[in-house]
């Protein structure tokens, strides 16, 4: 790249090193800000970025470009630099957005949202089902579903079932149930194993209490997993805490 007007060692000539990547991050920073109001830099870049494959090979090659084995037609030399500039570019644009849709949904997750919540006591955060949640959706749609209410702890739980290839998707709605408490559904075969089939944690103000005056807690908890057990090999599905209380059993 020649430096033109901007003479040489201009902060404009770094923007072929940028497109190939090799600036390190504070360099890297350092540049996108000048680029950020560069008409001049902006447009060489998308020129290095936006040019057809010649040699694709060429950024898979661990050898150096510089030393051709016969003579180079000239102008090719500036468009191997070039071939290599845009599929580098395109690499660091692919990562970005990769990093993007992944940031999108730690943020916009299926199960649980946390929202701020005020009362008497004063503010706090509380977990909050999501009413778009993928189990929830899941349970509305699932038409196998058996209910059963503990008479002792008064937790009710209504388990979804679903037939799958690979065993039996499962769904689990819980009402009635105040914490601070980590708890499991655990699917009991009619042999007798036993398999964990999804755990989770209950806030103190807990879930499915209709006359709680925390709003979140006034909604059911919906999570769901999975069983290697065939539906027909299932005895019953128990709730239990860590510790090994039992909050309520529901049969298959």
């Amino acid at each position: 790249m020649t430096t033109g007007e901007y003479g040489e060692g201009s902060v404009h000539e770094s923007v072929g090193a940028y497109a190939l990547g090799i600036l390190d991050d504070a360099e890297a920073t350092a540049f996108e800000a000048h680029l950020a109001g560069c008409e001049w830099c902006a447009a060489e870049l998308d020129a290095l970025a936006g040019m057809e494959p010649m040699l694709a090979a060429l950024k898979e090659f661990p050898g150096p470009a510089a030393q051709p084995l016969r003579p180079v037609p000239p102008g090719l030399t500036e468009g191997l630099v070039n071939e290599v500039a845009a599929q580098r570019a395109r690499r660091r644009r692919r990562t970005t957005y990769l990093v993007a849709a992944a940031a999108a949904l730690i943020i916009g997750g299926p199960a649980v949202a946390v929202v701020a919540t005020s009362s008497d006591t004063g503010t706090h955060q509380s977990a909050q089902v999501n009413p778009t949640n993928p189990a929830e959706d899941a349970f509305a749609h699932m038409t196998q579903k058996v209910s059963a209410t503990d008479p002792t702890t008064g937790t009710t739980a209504t388990v979804g079932t679903e037939a799958k290839a690979w065993g039996t998707h499962t769904v689990l709605e819980l009402k009635n149930v105040k914490g601070p408490l980590k708890c499991s559904l655990i699917a009991v075969g009619k042999n007798g194993d036993k398999e964990t089939v999804t755990s989770w944690a209950v806030p103190a103000w807990g879930y499915g209490i209709e006359d709680s005056p925390h709003t979140s807690a006034r909604y059911p908890l919906y999570v769901h997993g999975g069983t290697a057990m065939n539906r027909d090999q299932i005895d019953h599905f128990e709730v239990r805490t860590f510790d090994g209380k039992a909050l309520v059993d529901v049969p298959a």
